[in-house]
C-alpha cells in the first residue's frame, strides 16, 4: 500500500512491510501479507476467489452476494450519484457508504482495489491549490494513522495526499453502526455493552499509543460486525483539520469535548470524552447532553452535567469520569481497558486543581458581560 505526499518525511516502515517506488516517483508502503491485501492474490498471480464479486475484510472469510445484499439492506450502501467520481487512484468506486451516519465528514465510497478487495475510500477536500504546507500537514496526519495497528480499528491502508485528488483508503467493515443498532433495538444488553466498551477503548488505546488521536469518535463510527465492534473513521478528522475551513468541529456535537468547543489544544483526553458519551448512548439510548440545535448541545457540553440515565455500577463511574470537563481529570484509554478487563472500577485519581484555560476564558467573558450590563443600566438611569 502507499502513502503519497509532497513532504520528504515518511513514516518508518514497520517490520515485515516493504517500501518501494514507482515510475511516478511515489513511495508505496506495502502493509499487506505476501499473498496480497486481505489475503488476496497479487496482480499476476491466480486468485482462487476471483469468481466471487465481494470480499470481506480480514482476509479469510468471504462476503457473498447474498450477504452483500444483507449489508445493503442495513442502509449503509447507496448507489453512486451522477456527480460522484468513478475512480480514485487505483480504486474503482462502486457505491456510497453511509459511514458515520450523518455525512458530516464528507463522502465515503465503497471501492475495489486492483486485487479485488473491498475498501472504504474517502476523498479529502484539498486539491492542487491547497499549497505545500497543507499537503505536508496532510502527509503527517495520514502517516501517523498508517502506524495504528490495533485489531479493533479499521486500519488505514493507503493514502494519496499529494495529488490533485487526495484521498484516504481504509478497511471496509461489514455491519451496522452502533447508532443504527441502538435506534433499531434500543440500549445494548449489559454483556454486549461491556464487550463493545472494551473493544472500542482498546481501539483508542492503540491509536494513542501510535502517537495520534481519532478526533471523531461517536456511535456512527463504531461498526458492529460479526467479529465484534470495530472503530472506523481513523485519520479523517485529523486530515480535515489540516485543510483550512474543511471542518471546524467533529460531526456530532454531543460527542465533542469541551476543549474542542473552546478551540483549545486537543489530545487523547478528547477521544476519552467522546468514548464516555458513546458509552452513555449505548447504555441508555440517549446522548448524555441531549439533542437539539448544535449551539444548545455544545453549551450543555461545556457547562451542564451529563445525563447518565439509569446507568449503574462501574460503567456509570467510568462514564462520569470520562465526561469530566477538565481534560486532565479524565482517565486514559489504557486505564479504561485495564479496568474493563479486570471488571473493576477505575483507580482513584486526584482531581487537578488547576482550572483549564478554556474555563478561565468563559469566566472572564461572563464577567465582561455582567460589567457591560451593569454599565448600560447606570447610563440608562442617568437619562
Amino acid at each position: 500500500m502507499r502513502t503519497t505526499s509532497r513532504s520528504p518525511r515518511l513514516a518508518p516502515v514497520p517490520a515485515g512491510e516493504r517500501a518501494h517506488g514507482d515510475a511516478a516517483g511515489r513511495t508505496h508502503v506495502d502493509r499487506s501479507s505476501p499473498d496480497g491485501p486481505d489475503g488476496g492474490a497479487r496482480p499476476g498471480r491466480p486468485d482462487p476467489c476471483a469468481s466471487l464479486p465481494y470480499r470481506r475484510d480480514g482476509g479469510t472469510a468471504l462476503l457473498t452476494p447474498a450477504r452483500a445484499a444483507d449489508s445493503a439492506e442495513e442502509g449503509r450502501r447507496h448507489p453512486l450519484l451522477p456527480g460522484d467520481p468513478r475512480r480514485l487512484g487505483a480504486y474503482h468506486l462502486i457505491e456510497r457508504l453511509d459511514e458515520g451516519g450523518d455525512g458530516a465528514q464528507g463522502e465515503v465510497y465503497l471501492g475495489r482495489g486492483e486485487d479485488g478487495a473491498l475498501v472504504a475510500v474517502r476523498p479529502l477536500p484539498a486539491g492542487p491549490g491547497a499549497g505545500p504546507r497543507v499537503h505536508d500537514r496532510l502527509a503527517e496526519e495520514t502517516e501517523a494513522a498508517l502506524q495504528v495497528t490495533g485489531r479493533h480499528t479499521a486500519r488505514v491502508l493507503d493514502a494519496d495526499v499529494g495529488g490533485d485528488r487526495p484521498y484516504i483508503v481504509s478497511e471496509f467493515v461489514e455491519g451496522p453502526s452502533l447508532r443504527e443498532v441502538v435506534e433499531r433495538e434500543g440500549p445494548l444488553p449489559p454483556e454486549r455493552l461491556r464487550k463493545v466498551a472494551l473493544r472500542t477503548a482498546a481501539s483508542l488505546a492503540a491509536t494513542h499509543r501510535a502517537g495520534t488521536v481519532h478526533g471523531d469518535f461517536r456511535p456512527g463510527n463504531v461498526l458492529l460486525g460479526q467479529a465484534g465492534a470495530k472503530v472506523v473513521g481513523l485519520g479523517t478528522a485529523r486530515a480535515l483539520d489540516a485543510v483550512p475551513g474543511a471542518a471546524a468541529l467533529p460531526g456530532a456535537p454531543a460527542y465533542t469535548a469541551p476543549e474542542q468547543v473552546e478551540d483549545e489544544p486537543v489530545g487523547p483526553p478528547a477521544d476519552v470524552f467522546a468514548w464516555g458519551a458513546t458509552l452513555v448512548y449505548a447504555a441508555t439510548g440517549r446522548a448524555p447532553f441531549g439533542t437539539g440545535p448544535d449551539a444548545a448541545v455544545l453549551r450543555r457540553v461545556t457547562s451542564a452535567p451529563p445525563d447518565l440515565g439509569d446507568m449503574e455500577g462501574p460503567l456509570r463511574e467510568m462514564a462520569e469520569r470520562c465526561l469530566d470537563k477538565n481534560p486532565a481529570a479524565r482517565p486514559t484509554a489504557r486505564q479504561l481497558v485495564r479496568a474493563l478487563r479486570e471488571g473493576q472500577a477505575l483507580a482513584p485519581r486526584p482531581r487537578p486543581r488547576r482550572i483549564p484555560r478554556y474555563r478561565w476564558r468563559m469566566m472572564v467573558a461572563l464577567a465582561a458581560v455582567m460589567v457591560c450590563g451593569f454599565a448600560t443600566g447606570i447610563l440608562f438611569q442617568g437619562f
